[in-house]
């Protein structure tokens, strides 16, 4: 589009104006023109008219606005503080109007899903508290001289901040001395004040230096605990301190026999990626507290196949206690002599049963001769040096729950304590029956 000035304007007024006078005088010779003509040109000569005020105005309001700016700016310079006009005030308001949304924006930058933000989370309120723990064995050499090696590793956790670390039994075997490394580097060496086979449960102490704040964590509420439900493990596998991997809880109440051929009852089972390393690792909820304890994996390679079992957090935290209280856990037992059934003994005692535990037996005085127990009466020699005594009871059940191996019978004890009254199922004759037992220390 092109702009005109307003001589040029005038000047196109002008020659229009000649054009129509020179056909009107031809109009009058020949008599032919059309009126219209004339109207034309009579709007064309207002539109000039028009358009040269309109640029007379608008030369004027030009005029006015800059002299309205150099009012409105001397001003400015003459009040000092006074030099934000009305149109910077309304920015000003945007901008507190956008100011929450902005905040919220910057408090998540990188734009972390929600699930993501739950992981950072509970790393960064755990991971201080989970340390590394070395262990150095004794060795012989090649002259069959006594030499310190180096012992295995694992993980554990920090659940008090006096130093007691919990961790795992397998973690810390035949280690002649222990080392536990702390997140920003610091080592110290621990002592065992007590550990437990039977839950592979261990508790280890360090002393920090006075002033030392230690970051601990707390244990959570493993019975309450869902099939599907996210939880997240943290550890040193492969000496790679502080690794997390996230999983869900793939199944509860598993009974697992460990190394010591003890059956450990209601272990969880995670997908969770467990590896030679995170053994004695917290295994996590979603709020950052411990349900259970990484323990072991099933696996043909020895690295995480996706088959991972903890310690259940209600195991490990009664075990923990008992362990800091008395450096040793106080289970009931049965006073007896038991041995575990087969068919090889069922066939020879001519036996209508071949699992359950065969009370060869009872201690004089014990808790299963006051509760009306029998042991066995012919003796037989079992094994390379083992003597039995068949025709004794069978006792097949505790608490309702049945007991066919000598793994069942521990692992149904290993909640109890001395005093407890147990319900113990015993077949006799072909026949069960029911007796009550109070249980005496172990």
């Amino acid at each position: 589009m092109r702009l005109y000035a307003r001589h040029h304007i005038i000047s196109s007024a002008l020659t229009g104006a000649a054009i129509v006078l020179a056909l009107l005088l031809l109009g009058t010779a020949t008599g032919n023109i059309s009126i219209s003509l004339k109207s034309n040109a009579s709007e064309e000569i207002a539109a000039a008219e028009d358009s040269s005020q309109a640029a007379e105005i608008s030369d004027e309001k030009t005029s006015a606005v800059k002299k309205t700016a150099q009012s409105e700016q001397d001003s400015a310079v003459v009040n000092g503080t006074k030099t934000f006009t009305e149109n910077t005030n309304v920015a000003a308001s945007s901008i507190n109007t956008n100011s929450s949304i902005n905040n919220s924006v910057n408090s998540n930058p990188a734009g972390y899903t929600q699930d993501e933000i739950q992981n950072i989370s509970v790393y960064e309120k755990c991971n201080e508290a989970v340390v590394n723990i070395n262990t150095q064995v004794m060795g012989m050499n090649w002259f069959l001289e006594p030499i310190v090696q180096s012992g295995g590793s694992g993980s554990g956790s920090i659940i008090d901040k006096r130093g007691y670390v919990i961790t795992n039994v397998h973690v810390i075997e035949n280690a002649t001395r222990i080392y536990i490394s702390l997140y920003d580097g610091t080592q110290y060496e621990g002592t065992v004040v007590g550990q437990d086979s039977d839950s592979d449960i261990a508790v280890l102490k360090f002393t920090p230096p006075e002033g030392t704040i230690l970051k601990t964590i707390s244990f959570g509420d493993s019975k309450s605990l869902k099939v599907g439900q996210k939880v997240i493990a943290i550890g040193n596998p492969f000496g790679l301190e502080r690794t997390m991997t996230t999983g869900i809880v793939s199944g509860l109440g598993r009974p697992i026999q460990n190394s010591n051929n003890t059956i450990i009852r209601d272990m969880i089972q995670t997908d969770t990626a467990i590896n030679p390393g995170n053994s004695g690792g917290p295994l996590l909820n979603t709020k950052g507290q411990m349900i259970g304890i990484n323990t072991m994996i099933y696996s043909s390679s020895g690295n995480s196949a996706g088959v991972g079992f903890a310690v259940p957090s209600e195991t490990a935290r009664r075990v923990a206690n008992e362990l800091i209280q008395n450096g040793k856990v106080n289970r009931g037992t049965i006073q007896a002599k038991m041995y575990q059934l087969n068919s090889l003994i069922a066939r020879y005692a001519n036996l209508d049963i071949s699992t359950g535990l065969l009370v060869s037996e009872v201690i004089p005085g014990g808790n299963a001769e006051l509760a009306g127990i029998k042991g066995g009466t012919e003796a037989v020699r079992y094994g390379n040096r083992s003597i039995i005594y068949l025709g004794g009871d069978i006792i097949v059940g505790i608490d309702g729950v049945g007991v066919a191996t000598i793994a069942d019978y521990y692992s149904l004890l290993e909640s109890k304590r001395p005093g407890n009254t147990i319900t113990v199922r015993i077949h006799r004759n072909g026949k069960d029956m029911d007796v009550k037992i109070k249980l005496a220390e172990k």
